[in-house]
């Protein structure tokens, strides 16, 4: 059997990381066993369904690298086929029409309250005569459930689980308008799209019992479902804003990368031995459902921040400077020509391992293309004297005629200018840092000069003299 899996976000917000981690969970599971991996995005419901949403989870699928096979399959557009299956429903007598009125369900839900039941409907419409229907009301379709035995399910995650069928009411099919309801909705399309796996949260396990009524009602094979347990904060509660429950989007504008999310996303809820640095090529190869836990993950973000700066250490620098030159340019106090991009590049070696989000590096990396004269921060302005400046300018002249302008030649001229000024190296190489950056805080001087260059390194020294 060919394994096809499906992600099926709503598009009623943005793609959140819990979403994405379902979404990394279908894609691993369908790399590795050699299957194909669809997107239907699941917009039945109109008046909460937006475009910006749509694009939104488009483009965090995108940017995550999990790309899905085939067209996208939209739900709004398969509605008639969503109508056609419930007609046959009703023809074969395993679904009914209900015309309870709100007033009547309020009532059934605040006896269920009041007799300490679950609220549910109790099947008034079930088996009475249409003919009695009100008139001028315009009736939902309701699935006729079984009322005996169970419905069990074989999870790949969860294991076996099992639900009395009384539990479980007559669910609306079609609303009274003619719409899908999401049970019937995603059962018909997971049959059509030949769906052989559901991977998804756990909080969909009682939908899988409905679901799975509905598939064996229409004859047709439910698919093998693994429910995922869901992802909580630090403290162990439920993941919100305050823990790291933002969209997608957020973590890229924060500055993290994209294979340092899906490594942390792919380490929450799923291991490999003690394995924590985990390549994308490692996990198709070594993810199954197995190994996933069956106890909620929690979410913390120091650890995706750690995670993030191995992935910038290792990360190609040209790759970098691309990435943060438009972090850059939005600030608009750089210039980002090709010498500006150059320096950048000349000089990641030093910044990267300094950085744990390319937002930080962006900040590390300003100094190198911002406009002169430069702005000093107090630090830098507190050691910038007048004097400081007048050896800053004899400094200046000694390296207008260096040579060999790389980090060791550099440091010994500028070694050599110190003693013979009487100073200690530090008394020179801070104000010199100061004045070239901004800042007292940099890497290391002689890298800065290096990837400066002659030019800017004399010029930011005479401009700012």
């Amino acid at each position: 059997m060919s394994v096809v899996t499906r992600f099926a976000p709503s598009p009623t917000g943005f793609l959140h990381i819990g979403g994405a981690r379902t979404a990394l969970f279908n894609w691993l599971f369908t790399r590795h066993h050699g299957g194909v991996f669809r997107l239907r995005i699941e917009d039945t419901d109109r008046a909460r369904s937006t475009q910006e949403a749509i694009d939104a989870i488009l483009d965090g699928l995108r940017w995550l690298d999990l790309h899905w096979d085939g067209e996208v399959v939209y739900q709004s557009k398969r509605l008639a086929r969503h109508a056609e299956v419930v007609k046959d429903l009703l023809a074969a007598g395993r679904a009914y029409r209900c015309w309870a009125s709100p007033q009547e369900l309020a009532a059934m839900r605040e006896k269920a309250k009041a007799e300490g039941r679950s609220p549910r409907y109790d099947g008034m419409w079930r088996d009475r005569d249409p003919a009695t229907a009100p008139a001028g009301v315009d009736p939902v379709i309701r699935f006729r459930a079984p009322q005996d035995g169970e419905t069990v399910i074989a999870d790949l995650v969860q294991g076996e689980v099992r639900v009395s069928n009384v539990e479980l009411d007559d669910m609306v099919l079609l609303r009274n308008d003619g719409t899908p309801t999401y049970m019937l909705s995603v059962v018909v399309d997971d049959h059509d799209m030949e769906i052989t796996h559901a991977i998804r949260g756990d909080d969909h396990l009682t939908n899988a019992f409905r679901q799975t009524q509905l598939f064996l009602a229409l004859g047709w094979m439910p698919p093998q479902f693994a429910h995922i347990p869901l992802i909580h904060g630090a403290d162990g509660a439920k993941l919100s804003k305050r823990h790291g429950a933002l969209g997608v989007g957020e973590y890229r504008a924060m500055g993290f990368l994209p294979e340092a999310v899906r490594n942390y996303l792919l380490r929450l809820g799923w291991a490999h031995g003690d394995d924590e640095i985990i390549s994308t090529q490692q996990a198709i190869d070594w993810f199954d459902l197995p190994q996933v836990g069956r106890s909620a993950s929690r979410f913390d973000m120091d650890k995706l921040l750690n995670l993030n700066a191995h992935y910038i250490r290792e990360a190609d620098d040209a790759r970098l400077v691309d990435l943060i030159v438009p972090r850059l340019e939005a600030r608009g106090d750089g210039i980002l020509d090709d010498p500006g991009k150059a320096r950048l590049l000349a000089a990641m070696p030093g910044l990267k391992p300094r950085a744990k989000t390319l937002n930080e590096l962006a900040d590390n990396a300003a100094f190198y293309v911002r406009r002169l004269p430069l702005a000093f921060d107090a630090k830098a302005e507190k050691l910038l004297t007048s004097e400081a400046w007048a050896r800053l300018g004899r400094l200046r002249a000694v390296l207008d005629g260096q040579s060999d302008w790389a980090g060791p030649a550099l440091e010994e001229s500028v070694r050599r200018f110190a003693e013979a000024e009487g100073a200690k190296l530090g008394d020179v190489a801070q104000p010199l840092r100061a004045a070239l950056t901004g800042s007292t805080v940099s890497p290391g001087i002689f890298e800065v000069m290096t990837a400066l260059g002659r030019r800017e390194t004399l010029a930011r020294l005479e401009k700012n003299a």
